[in-house]
């Protein structure tokens, strides 16, 4: 862990990619720096599924993201608190982030669970609802009545709620509550959850330094406001404009964005902050849209996907991604990748990963996880490294040209 720089500010930009948003830069944070850009790692409960905290540290993680919904739930804010803190309570020695439980109340309330309705082509509703699902999450402008995905019981999460729990839990960087819309919601629905997410922003920077001022003791903690909007320009600029008049100390950029307008969408919402302060795009992890969020001006990014996948079977290689239970992996002595340098790649084959899945053995979503992590935070590294150097096209071109090629040479 690097020790902080009390007199550096909380965010510096380093180097730029010529003609565009694109950038490296650190972070400082009282548990340590984070160079940017960075993927973070997502331990939703307190753990990155399936690998220890110790793994992930020697896997080039430089922070975690844990969620302050199910933390809430399980095992509460007060034990989280009482532990010191979310790095302490789960043995995690560097900078954390908590997300302020927006996403998982909304999704899980409208029974996606971990994925939102993300086709803009289906008929524009506000009632969205699963399938066979019945609503768990209502939605008012004071903030969302829920019932647990646990038991069933009733909670109430508004901004100052939110931001209290994050407190309590103590990350090192915590998010607004914000109000999380689909892609098939209606125009008027989109215009009055940005209007409505805007003031509950305006509640959480209220309560975060009524907080602060309670404990100035404790280490602070840096709030980031989220901007909506969806799939709208005037809306994404306008609550990116709003935020930035606000006292944050960075920004996210949340909701459902299709994936082939990625780089558009963030490109008008960092057009509208400010340049001295980190921007962290929720939930991305595929190569093409890491090289494309990079660019458009993203320094932060987390997605659950890359040890979601790992547990069943999904590994990524520089040829791309396979499922690794397939049958050509029988006999299959080589590792997942002959360009990792992860743990798993050193020490176990593509054959004994295959059978550790046949054989349902707990093993298998180490492992893959240990791979798949390292994966996607070598990337990064490596386009990290390549933006002073005016190598960051080359290397775009040379690592997605080959990952999605076809016949994957698998």
């Amino acid at each position: 862990m690097t020790a902080p720089d009390i007199s550096d500010p909380f965010f510096r930009v380093e180097a730029e990619l010529p003609g565009r948003h694109g950038r490296t830069g650190i972070i400082h944070t009282p548990h340590g720096d984070i160079h940017t850009p960075a993927f973070i790692a997502v331990g939703t409960q307190a753990t990155v599924k399936a690998v220890l905290p110790e793994t992930m540290k020697q896997l080039g993680a430089q922070a975690v993201l844990a969620n302050a919904y199910h933390l809430y739930l399980q095992p509460g804010p007060d034990i989280v608190d009482e532990a010191g803190g979310l790095g302490a309570f789960m043995n995690w020695p560097g900078p954390t982030f908590t997300d302020s439980g927006g996403f998982q109340v909304m999704s899980l309330g409208v029974g996606f669970k971990k994925v939102l309705a993300m086709d803009a082509e289906r008929v524009q509703a506000d009632d969205i609802i699963a399938e066979g699902k019945q609503r768990l999450a209502h939605v008012d402008d004071d903030g969302v009545t829920f019932r647990s995905h646990l038991n069933g019981s009733t909670h109430r999460f508004t901004p100052e709620v939110s931001i209290g729990i994050q407190h309590r839990l103590g990350a090192d960087i915590i998010f607004a509550f914000d109000e999380l819309t689909t892609l098939v919601n209606t125009r008027a629905y989109q215009e009055q959850s940005v209007e409505r997410t805007h003031r509950w922003a305006v509640r959480c920077v209220a309560e975060h330094r009524r907080l602060r001022e309670l404990r100035p003791d404790r280490p602070p903690q840096a709030l980031f406001g989220v901007v909506q909007g969806a799939q709208y320009e005037d809306l994404r600029r306008n609550a990116a404009r709003g935020l930035a008049e606000l006292d944050f100390d960075g920004f996210g950029i949340g909701g459902a964005l299709e994936k082939q307008n990625l780089a558009t969408i963030v490109g008008w919402v960092i057009d509208e902050l400010p340049v001295d302060k980190p921007r962290h795009l929720l939930g991305i992890s595929e190569p093409d849209d890491l090289f494309a969020a990079i660019e458009a001006g993203a320094d932060t990014f987390d997605c659950v996907s890359p040890s979601r996948v790992a547990r069943n079977a999904a590994v990524y290689s520089a040829d791309g991604r396979f499922n690794i239970t397939g049958s050509r992996y029988r006999r299959d002595f080589t590792p997942i990748d002959a360009d990792c340098d992860c743990y798993t790649c050193a020490h176990y084959t593509r054959a004994y990963l295959h059978h550790l899945f046949k054989a349902k053995e707990i093993l298998s979503a180490t492992l893959c996880t240990i791979h798949n992590e390292r994966f996607v935070i070598r990337l990064v590294d490596r386009i990290r490294a390549a933006i002073p150097d005016g190598r960051f096209d080359d290397l775009r071109e040379h690592v997605l040209g080959r990952y999605y090629a076809t016949p994957r040479a698998q």
